[in-house]
C-alpha cells in the first residue's frame, strides 16, 4: 500500500468495493430473516411511536414498490435482469474511481450491497422483502409501498 497523503481514508481501492457489499448482503439477509421468522405478514411491531414500524411486505416490483401490482410475462426475470445489470454498472463505476474519492465509493458499495440482497430475494423467494416503515408528517411511504 502507497504512503497516505493529509486528509486520506487508507482503503484499498478494490476492497470496499467488493468486501462493504458483502457485509451487507449478509446484514440484509439476516435482517429480513429475523423479520420474516417473527413478524408475520403485512403485521407491524411499532419501533419509535409515530416515526418508524418494522412492517413485514413482500414488494414483487421494483423500487418503492413500483409495478408491485403489474402482473406480466417474466416479470420476477425481468426485473432481476435488470437489477444484476445495475449492480454491474455501478460496480464498474466505482471501480473506475481514483482511490481519493473514497466516499463515493463507499456510497456506491452501500448501494451495490442493498441491491444484490434484494436480487437474492427475488431470485430466491420471487420478491423482496421490505420492513422498514417510516412516517414523515403526513406522508407515510409505507402506504405507497403495500398498496
Amino acid at each position: 500500500m502507497s504512503e497516505n497523503t493529509a486528509g486520506q481514508i487508507p482503503v484499498s481501492p478494490r476492497r470496499l468495493e467488493i468486501g462493504l457489499p458483502i457485509a451487507i448482503v449478509a446484514l440484509d439477509q439476516l435482517t429480513k430473516a429475523i423479520v420474516r421468522s417473527t413478524v408475520p405478514l403485512s403485521a407491524s411491531v411499532e419501533v419509535v411511536s409515530g416515526f418508524m414500524n418494522i412492517t413485514h411486505v413482500r414488494n414483487s416490483g421494483a423500487s418503492f414498490g413500483l409495478f408491485n401490482a403489474a402482473d406480466f410475462p417474466f416479470k420476477t426475470v425481468t426485473i432481476a435482469i435488470i437489477a444484476l445489470a445495475a449492480i454491474v454498472w455501478v460496480g464498474v463505476y466505482a471501480a473506475g474511481l481514483p482511490r481519493h474519492h473514497w466516499l463515493a465509493r463507499l456510497g456506491l458499495s452501500l448501494i451495490m450491497g442493498g441491491a444484490a440482497g434484494n436480487l437474492l430475494d427475488r431470485v430466491i423467494i420471487g420478491s423482496v422483502v421490505d420492513f422498514v416503515d417510516v412516517y414523515w408528517g403526513a406522508y407515510h411511504k409505507g402506504h405507497r409501498r403495500m398498496c
